[in-house]
């Protein structure tokens, strides 16, 4: 990857909108090799796929919790079933394994703390092997990226 490759990312990053003739204006270079470029970095895996973000606000989900989970067992066996199930949920945007106190951290969306109480109660601790959460609720939005430097 080439220092033109690393601009068109970030091109790309912003706005990946832009069609082929505009990002090759701004980076001096042939519509067909901005094409070309593209199509390298996709068959490569580093551009992974295309998305729309969602203001969760606008939508009815901008109540945003953080929730460290621990498995009562740490056996492959728990973690699948755990990320297999977890994975189905909607409400999860987020869903990391980690190290320290807990086993996993989970972002979660929804409309307000009733509905996060619905969702904890109905869905998040009916699955199986969990022991424990701590739930921390966003107070503001300091930075959200979705912009990689490379």
């Amino acid at each position: 990857m080439d220092l033109i490759d690393k601009k068109l990312l970030q091109l790309l990053q912003t706005d990946s909108k832009k069609t082929t003739k505009e990002l090759s204006l701004k980076l001096n270079l042939s519509v067909t090799a901005v094409y070309e470029r593209i199509k390298k970095l996709e068959r490569e895996g580093i551009i992974d796929k295309y998305v729309v973000l969602v203001n969760r606000s606008k939508v009815d989900k901008g109540f945003v919790v953080f929730c460290h989970l621990k498995l009562i067992q740490h056996t492959r066996e728990f973690l699948t079933k755990f990320e297999n199930e977890v994975v189905k949920l909607p409400e999860i945007l987020e869903c990391h394994h980690v190290s320290g106190d807990y086993d996993y951290i989970l972002k979660i969306a929804v409309k307000d703390m009733e509905a996060y109480r619905e969702f904890l109660v109905t869905k998040l601790t009916t699955l199986e092997h969990i022991g424990s959460t701590h739930s921390t609720f966003m107070i503001s939005e300091v930075k959200n990226s979705t912009l990689i430097e490379v």
